[in-house]
């Protein structure tokens, strides 16, 4: 497929209207752009579109994403990457600052703090559900040492999410790590070895400089950068910097933030720009959300572009690293959900999480609808003059 065959203007409008209507995270994302490029406009074979899918699920960063500028480059070059990748985030992220400047003020309205309750004690179920499902896939793709290894390394993922939140990225790269040197050990060196193994390492030196880094760029890039695993990982990184590390938001404040950037179009990973409103105001949004995303069309742009998407994902290197980093990052998925249960303060609302678990799990109601029955639930507990966080 060459680029350049369609206009700016055209991808500006077609991923634009993705980024309006794109409810429901990453699988309503793939979705989309796959209704759109690959069965009714034929701007991409079906099958280049399955190995874009996999090679973006190798890289950090949101991976939904990242598919999104990948589809944008292959039909209209560098420009229409940027382009396409700014229009499917933004509309969404102008809606989940708004919510968050309302949600964040000195004195919210009672109606957005009853909403935020609500939402906001189905998020740790949706979490929860988020994790089970994550585990049960990775772990099914290994048997004997490696699934006992993908085990050892979701406990460990748990762990630091759970107890040493500070810990949760060099985990997740540690793991990657041990696993890449367990599979070199078990077979000889490939000769085609591809330079995109280097970013981890890459990312390893950075964080040896963390401290003369700003804080809240140190977070963004954190969040955008080292999310292997998708988009429930940075919920993690950012709560134990957020909360706990800086004092930004309180666990009640974050826990609303996370159910807005589950109930607005787009990524999850714009999340981030609700915690850069806590931090800074409205430019801190702002600058998170830029320092959070700017790795995404780098990475796209230089990783996958030509036919290099395709060598990643036959490339064993990649894969031996993300079978090590990938069930670390699920494991903090599940471990997350221990400090975000601190947020929860009121009774009826964990009666509300639970009830929110039962219809994930036992009734398989979505994620959305969920969320916004709980919301709703807020909503006339805080009319009926219940107690809030």
């Amino acid at each position: 497929m060459r680029a350049n065959v369609i206009g700016l203007r055209k991808v500006l409008k077609e991923w634009g209207r993705i980024g309006c209507v794109g409810f429901g995270g990453p699988p309503a994302h793939v979705a989309l752009l796959r209704e759109l490029c690959v069965e009714r406009n034929d701007w991409i074979d079906a099958k280049e579109f399955e190995d874009a899918n996999a090679a973006c699920g190798l890289l950090p960063g949101p991976a939904s994403t990242q598919l999104a500028i990948f589809c944008a480059q292959r039909v209209a070059g560098i420009r229409g990457a940027v382009v396409g990748g700014i229009a499917f985030i933004v509309p969404g992220l102008i809606l989940l600052i708004a919510l968050a400047a309302v949600s964040l003020s000195e004195s919210p309205p009672l109606w957005v703090r009853g909403l935020g309750a609500g939402a906001g004690a189905a998020v740790l179920a949706v979490v929860l559900q988020a994790g089970v499902a994550l585990a049960r896939s990775s772990l099914s793709a290994h048997t004997g040492a490696r699934l006992a290894r993908a085990l050892a390394y979701v406990v460990v993922g748990a762990a630091a999410a759970a107890w040493f939140g500070i810990g949760v990225v060099l985990a997740l790269l540690a793991c990657g790590f041990i696993e890449l040197t367990v599979r070199g050990m078990e077979r000889r060196p490939p000769r085609d070895r591809l330079s995109v193994m280097a970013l981890p390492g890459a990312f390893v030196l950075a964080a040896t400089g963390a401290a003369a880094l700003p804080d809240l760029v140190w977070t963004a890039f954190k969040v955008g950068a080292l999310s292997y695993g998708g988009g429930f990982v940075i919920v993690p990184i950012m709560q134990t910097d957020a909360v706990d590390t800086y004092h930004w938001m309180t666990n009640a404040e974050f826990l609303n933030a996370v159910a807005l950037g589950q109930l607005t179009p787009g990524p999850v990973v714009q999340t981030v720009a609700a915690v850069g409103y806590a931090a800074a105001g409205l430019g801190g949004a702002i600058l998170a959300a830029v320092v959070a995303f700017v790795p995404s069309f780098v990475i796209v742009i230089v990783v996958l572009g030509g036919d290099r998407f395709e060598r990643l994902r036959a490339n064993v290197n990649a894969r031996a690293f993300l079978d090590g980093a990938g069930p670390a990052a699920v494991g903090a998925i599940l471990g997350t959900v221990i400090p975000l249960a601190s947020g929860l303060h009121e009774p009826w609302q964990w009666v509300l999480a639970v009830a929110a678990a039962v219809a994930l799990f036992a009734a398989r109601v979505g994620t959305i609808p969920v969320l916004l029955g709980a919301a709703v639930i807020g909503l006339v507990a805080a009319l009926a003059g219940a107690p809030l966080p």
